[in-house]
């Protein structure tokens, strides 16, 4: 959804919409958008910035990081970013960064694609470690099966030969 800033008045304009699961493309082996993409929020128009704020909620198809089954996550992201224009922007190489910096990003044109910014928020909140389940086996390392589906006893029949010797000890 592409936002028009010339457009926008001084008062909150409020936006409410959804995208296909297709919409949104994550450019991840380990995620993707399961489900609709609902978004809700609003957008202020100030002299220089212009702040979106908002609520996106989806369903996420996530791999655990153990045995790489697919995993349902839902998601819900609260999001603020300001956009403000390039003639606003210093480009220069020694301009010092303040953590504030880090929320505002540059609208092209003076349009402002919400699609990108939802994009961009569930990249973000992607958790580092999926599990399928808290106590996950994962993967053997010997036959490669899934744990978690057969018992496969490769760890069980092998001990370490560095420990061989303990065994004698009683």
């Amino acid at each position: 959804m592409l936002i028009d800033l010339t457009i926008i008045k001084d008062t909150p304009t409020a936006f409410d919409f959804t995208l296909a699961a297709n919409q949104v493309e994550l450019d991840s082996d380990a995620a993707k958008v399961a489900e609709v993409v609902r978004v809700a929020g609003k957008l202020k128009k100030g002299i220089v910035q212009t702040d979106v704020e908002g609520l996106v909620s989806t369903v996420l198809e996530v791999e655990c990081v153990r045995c790489l089954q697919t995993v349902e996550m839902p998601l819900e992201i609260t999001f603020r970013v300001g956009f403000i224009g390039a003639e606003h922007y210093t480009r220069e190489k020694d301009a010092e960064v303040n953590i504030t910096d880090l929320e505002i990003s540059i609208s092209e044109n003076d349009k402002i694609d919400l699609t990108e910014v939802v994009r961009e928020q569930i990249l973000l909140n992607l958790p580092d470690r999926v599990l399928c389940r808290e106590n996950c086996l994962g993967f053997c390392e010997k036959c490669g099966a899934n744990r978690n589906l057969i018992d496969c006893s490769c760890i069980k029949k092998e001990t370490d030969p560095r420990w061989a010797a303990l065994k004698t000890l009683n």
